[in-house]
């Protein structure tokens, strides 16, 4: 068995990597060439969450299962709120062949599901990108963004300025390189303001921005929410949006507020939500048709996401020799 820390996964990978990775998860979504049961949630004490997600692929014999707990007062700990880790399974022997660190397959394949969404239905000329939020997920979300489109700025907002001042100046030291302005946003309306490339990434209850100022051809990837009764997806944006679309519209609806709640409220129909992101990867449904569209891309995250990035990462690892045999 494998064992694969952060820092392992680091050394062998890159985002364009788990970019791709998604885009082959997502395709095997709509083929129906991996099982993915909706994930099983089971609350705990200490307004503990515990989540585990399987996935199974024949084509690739591999199975996976990801177990990621949500505990909101460990960062009075100085502990992670969402520590997780993936077993990655051996589909010809039903050996574990590897443990990854669960927290950063997370944040990678999750930020890694933007870089999809933004790679298939984004304008090819973007200028300025909008992050809000500045958690654990941030970081690998602003790179997502970068990777798939070469941005000139990219403004933050988080409700508590320092705390954004403090993102924007790590993400310099780590993504720099990309060429972007990082700009810490004083509020929401001047972080979307012009904005071709927006990404939501809170546990927010409420609508974290006025969707009835997203500018026409802007990509919106709403990654954040999670369960029914959050929504930090603007309902204002939907029906100026020509295509709302899901990494799995079976997975948004049953779990996201961001859809659930406009549904209950007539704002948005079911005619609304056609197609999953795999739909677009096959060419059955349309992409971007011009740049004044507005597209919303809505994500909960599938297991088989978790399943083909550690995949991808396991055997590049075994190629350069890295990780703890056990």
């Amino acid at each position: 068995m494998l064992l694969l820390s952060r820092e392992d996964i680091k050394k062998v990978i890159t985002m364009r990597d788990i970019i791709e990775a998604d885009k082959q998860a997502f395709k095997m979504v709509v083929d129906g060439t991996v099982e993915i049961p909706l994930r099983t949630v089971i609350s705990g004490k200490y307004d503990g969450t515990y989540l585990f997600m399987p996935a199974y692929a024949p084509g690739i014999d591999a199975a996976s299962i990801k177990v990621v707990d949500i505990f909101p007062h460990n960062i009075e700990q100085g502990l992670a709120s969402s520590p997780a880790q993936v077993m990655l399974i051996d589909g010809k022997t039903g050996y574990v062949i590897s443990i990854l660190d669960g927290t950063y397959v997370t944040q990678l394949r999750t930020g890694a599901s933007s870089g999809v969404a933004f790679d298939l239905l984004a304008k090819e000329e973007c200028k300025i990108g909008a992050l809000i939020g500045t958690g654990g997920q941030a970081m690998t979300q602003l790179e997502a963004m970068l990777c798939a489109r070469k941005l000139e700025e990219v403004r933050i907002f988080d409700l508590n300025l320092d705390r954004c001042k403090e993102f924007c100046a790590r993400a310099e030291e780590e993504l720099g390189s990309y060429g972007a302005k990082f700009i810490a946003a004083e509020s929401s309306d001047e972080c979307i303001d012009d904005a071709d490339l927006i990404i939501t990434v809170t546990v927010s209850k409420n609508p974290v921005f006025d969707g009835n100022k997203v500018k026409p051809g802007c990509t919106i990837s709403a990654v954040g929410t999670y369960t029914p009764d959050k929504q930090e997806l603007s309902p204002d944006v939907l029906p100026r949006a020509s295509k709302i679309i899901c990494d799995s519209i079976e997975a948004c609806l049953a779990e996201t507020g961001d859809l659930l709640i406009p549904l209950e409220q007539g704002i948005i129909t079911m005619d609304d939500i056609k197609w999953n992101i795999g739909d677009i990867i096959n060419g059955i449904a349309p992409a971007r048709e011009n740049d004044e569209e507005i597209i919303v891309y809505e994500t909960v995250g599938v297991g088989a996401q978790d399943l083909l990035a550690a995949k991808t990462i396991y055997d590049k690892a075994v190629e350069a020799g890295v990780g703890l045999t056990w």
